[in-house]
This record gives C-alpha cells, structure tokens and sequence, in this order.
C-alpha cells in the first residue's frame, strides 16, 4: 500500500528464495506469524502456504496482497496502479484479452515463478549417473536419510511439498500455531503443516513453520526425535545428514 513491500521482500531469489528471518517484516514494520517459505521450486508443491490454504500459485498470489500484516493493499489499487504504468499496461494488454485484471496480475507472477527451478543440484547429477557429483560422506547421509525413515515425507522432485504432516508424531512438541486446523476446522488437522522441500535447504535457514530453528544441525535433531521417535541420537548421523541435505542446494536457471 504504501511502496514499502513486494513479494521479492521475503523471497529473496539469491537467499535461497525466502529472507533468512524467523518471520517476515511486512507494511509498517509489522512482523507476520509464520516463517517465509522458499519461492524456489514453489510449483512442485502441491498445495501452497504452510496450511495448503492455496491450490496453487495463482491462488498463493493473490493472498499478501490484501493481508493487513504483509502488504495492507487492496487489488482493486493495485490493479489501477499497473493500468497507470505505461509499460505494464502495454504488456499486459499485449498478452491477456482483458488486460489488467486481478487474475492476469496473479496468473504473471504464477508463470515467473514457475520458471524459478533448481534441477541441477549435485545431488541430481548423481542420480543422473555421475558418483562424482557429491562426496562420499553425502552418500552415507542419504543412506541415513533413507534409513531413519527421513524419505517416508520428504520424496518425489521436490523432496518434500507433497503431502501434510503432524508435526509430533512420536514425541510431542509445544507449539502454539494449530496449522491446517484453521482452514478445516477439524480436530484432526491441529498441528498439521505442508512437508516443506528439502531443495535449497541450506540456505534457507531458520526453520521450521515459526522459524525458530536457527541451525540445520538442530532442524534434523528435532526431525529424527518428534518426527521419527528416535531418542539416541547419534552425533556424528545428523552431521552426515547434513552433507547429504547440502547436496540439493543449486542455482535457478537462467531466463531466456
């Protein structure tokens, strides 16, 4: 509303796709209750936000907008504002029928994002047939990944953004934020949140849905003793782990 925030202020493409705070500062200096998701690699998922509240991209998109806590706007500004630019209207007219609309506006910003993708990590080289691609001590890590039983949630090309989760499976974990349960209203989904991809997941640090997990170290402790039910826990493990979670980090693609 007031020119101070975009949707690049809390998906910093260079960062990883978030904005490495535990939540994100929106209009006035308001902060938000939930951590910034990454934008990489967003098209995989199959529901977007932490609670699934958007079926998609487009649907995603729309949301900051009109939220008093991030941008405070309202579409109907925002679509005069982009019908009072000169390029963008252009633009728009150019490619959609009716021009500036809400949905035209959100269908752009869904088309550029599904463009930032990152599908040549070292870790997919390897899968692609080259051992070289990452070290033998990522290897043991995905062997650990595997083993713990870390790959029952995080799989597919996204590893991970595929199904939801009770956070506290077999130990329980003090959280305040009741997840899906504030979009079915069903006891069932309290605590429940989108597994999150694993690409990029050393540089988008903090973690968890409040980000209040400031290492990747203590994010995989946490995983394997409330998720996993592993109560000893080998030290040296979560170290492998991470070299083999440091293998999916990679750069988007260039635009043509």
């Amino acid at each position: 509303k007031n020119e101070t925030v975009s949707c690049a202020s809390c998906h910093i493409i260079e960062a990883g796709g978030d904005d490495d705070l535990p939540v994100s500062i929106g209009i006035n200096g308001q902060k938000g209750s939930r951590n910034a998701p990454t934008v990489l690699n967003a098209v995989f998922n199959f529901v977007q936000f932490w609670d699934g509240r958007a079926k998609d991209l487009q649907a995603q998109a729309y949301g900051p907008v009109e939220n008093p806590v991030e941008m405070g706007d309202s579409w109907d500004n925002v679509v005069k504002k982009i019908k009072n630019n000169k390029f963008y209207n252009e633009e728009f007219n150019k490619l959609y029928k009716d021009g500036v609309t809400k949905e035209n506006i959100a269908d752009a910003i869904a088309e550029y994002e599904k463009t930032l993708i990152t599908p040549d990590s070292p870790f997919d080289k390897y899968l692609k047939g080259n051992k070289k691609a990452i070290s033998d001590n990522a290897k043991k890590g995905f062997e650990l990944f595997k083993n713990y039983g870390c790959i029952s949630c995080h799989n597919g090309v996204n590893i991970g953004g595929n199904l939801y989760q009770k956070i506290g499976i077999f130990n329980n974990i003090k959280i305040k934020d009741f997840g899906r349960y504030y979009i079915t209203k069903n006891d069932k989904d309290k605590f429940y949140f989108k597994v999150p991809t694993l690409r990029n997941i050393a540089k988008t640090a903090p973690y968890m849905h409040d980000g209040s997990v400031k290492t990747l170290d203590r994010a995989i402790e946490i995983m394997l003793r409330f998720q996993l039910g592993v109560n000893e826990i080998n030290k040296n493990d979560i170290i492998l782990i991470k070299e083999f979670l440091k293998t999916l980090t990679a750069k988007t693609k260039e635009i043509e």
